[in-house]
């Protein structure tokens, strides 16, 4: 008996050191921590600490779809003639597979594959990356490289510039549909 309280005295005298080693209490100095909840709940957020219960956890978070952003859907529209590889909304990656025009010269191929970057959501002219790689095949030996053309920056601006207009139009249907109707469906739901 009295070997079984001993062994449990110890063993919860490890787990309290154990724990009290993962840093689970931790002082902290009043002058860094904000007093205000708000303040404090925000700063937490902001470095990934803790979890938010209640009133809070029902707001979701601030998600970007890709039908609502215009680069990804007229990237996806401008490709529409070739199959993509790998189309990552998440990632802000859209691939082609290799594609090329009918070669009359059944010896030598040259094949294409397209990469388009996203690096913001924001229709501006350094929202997208294009880089082309091209494969030349001659006589069953291949190599890839990667090209600078003008394929580059003409894909970029058709891209920018179908965007612009899908932007434009999805306005334009807003304001048409519901942004001019938009009175008139307050005061129905206030009767």
């Amino acid at each position: 008996m009295k070997t079984s309280k001993y062994l449990i005295f110890l063993v919860s005298l490890a787990i309290l050191v154990g724990l009290n080693s993962c840093g689970l209490y931790k002082r902290s100095d009043v002058k860094e921590n904000p007093v205000n909840v708000e303040d404090r709940v925000r700063k937490n957020i902001q470095e990934g600490r803790g979890v938010r219960f209640g009133k809070g956890a029902t707001r979701g978070g601030d998600f970007d779809f890709a039908s609502s952003n215009p680069l990804w859907r007229a990237s996806i529209d401008i490709f529409d003639f070739v199959p993509l590889t790998n189309a990552s909304y998440s990632g802000g990656i859209l691939i082609t597979d290799w594609f090329s025009a009918e070669n009359k010269d059944s010896d030598k191929t040259r094949d294409l594959k397209i990469t388009v970057k996203f690096l913001t959501n924001e229709i501006r002219a350094d929202a997208v990356d294009v880089t082309v790689f091209e494969k030349v095949c001659e006589l069953n030996k291949c190599k890839t490289n990667k090209v600078q053309s003008k394929l580059e920056n003409e894909i970029k601006l058709a891209i920018l510039k179908k965007a612009t207009l899908m932007e434009k139009e999805g306005f334009t249907k807003y304001y048409e549909t519901i942004g001019k109707n938009k009175g008139k469906i307050l005061e129905m739901k206030r009767k």
